[in-house]
C-alpha cells in the first residue's frame, strides 16, 4: 500500500528523519513507537502530505505520493483543532465540507458509542471528551490508510478502552492504520506490527504475535532492549 523509500527530513541542522525505508500493507494495523523527538509525527505528516521531504520519496498504491492521495488518507494530529465556539456537530459539518469522504451518519453513530452529543461544546470537554470527539471525526472518514499520533495520550483508562475498541471495530482487510503511542501494554492486544524510531531512524520491525509465539517476547520486551 505504501513504500518509503530513503525519506529525510531536515530542518537547519536538525536532522528529524535519516534515511528511512518502510513498506506498509492493507489490512494491517501498525504500531509507530519510538521516543518523543524521534521523528514518528514528522514521518505521519509527509505521508499526510502536510510536509515535504528533503530526500527520498513516498509511494501510495504504487504511484508517486500525490495531492488526490490526500482523499483516502486520513491524519490525527496530537494538537487540539477544534475551535472553543464548536459543538460536536459543528466539528462533524466542518469535516463534511473539508473531506468528500466524511460520513455524517457514521459521525453521528460513533459519537454515541463513545458517550458524546451533537450539542456538547469542545470549550467543556474534558481531555477524554475531546480524543474521542477527534477519533470520532477522523474515522468517520473511508479513508484507506488511517494515521493517528497519539490518540491514547493524556486520556483515563475508561476512554483509552473506548478508543482501543472504535479503532479495532473500524480495522478491516480493506484498510490500514497507523498508531503512534508510547503506551505500550495498550497496543499489545491489536497492534499487528511495532515500527521502532529512534532518533529518527528506523530501528526494526516486529511481527508481534511471531514475536510472542516463537521468542516469547512483548512489545515492551522488545522496546526496552532497542531503547
Amino acid at each position: 500500500m505504501l513504500e518509503c523509500r530513503g525519506l529525510s527530513k531536515t530542518y537547519g541542522a536538525k536532522k528529524a528523519l535519516k534515511d528511512l525505508n518502510l513498506n506498509l500493507e492493507t489490512g494491517k494495523i501498525y504500531g509507530l513507537l519510538g521516543e518523543n523527538g524521534s521523528g514518528k509525527t514528522t514521518w505521519m505528516k509527509m505521508v499526510a502530505g502536510l510536509i515535504k521531504p528533503t530526500q527520498g520519496e513516498i509511494h501510495y498504491m504504487g504511484r508517486p505520493l500525490g495531492y488526490k492521495d490526500k482523499e483516502e488518507i486520513a491524519y490525527m494530529a496530537t494538537e487540539p483543532f477544534f475551535y472553543d465556539w464548536m459543538k460536536a456537530a459543528d466539528v462533524g459539518r466542518y469535516y463534511q465540507d473539508f473531506f468528500g469522504d466524511f460520513d455524517m451518519d457514521r459521525y453521528r453513530e460513533l459519537l454515541g458509542k463513545m458517550g458524546l452529543e451533537e450539542s456538547m461544546k469542545a470549550r467543556e470537554m474534558s481531555s477524554g471528551m475531546h480524543a474521542k470527539l477527534k477519533i470520532a471525526a477522523t474515522l468517520a472518514r473511508k479513508a484507506k490508510l488511517c494515521l493517528l499520533d497519539e490518540p491514547l495520550n493524556g486520556i483515563d483508562y475508561k476512554a483509552r478502552e473506548e478508543v482501543v475498541s472504535i479503532i479495532v471495530e473500524e480495522a478491516d482487510e480493506k484498510n490500514t492504520f497507523v498508531i503512534s503511542t508510547h503506551l505500550l501494554e495498550e497496543i499489545e492486544s491489536f497492534v499487528d506490527v511495532a515500527v521502532f524510531v529512534k532518533n529518527g531512524e528506523l530501528i526494526r520491525t516486529a511481527d508481534l504475535e511471531k514475536e510472542r509465539i516463537m521468542n516469547g517476547r512483548s512489545v515492551r520486551d522488545i522496546y526496552m532492549e532497542i531503547m
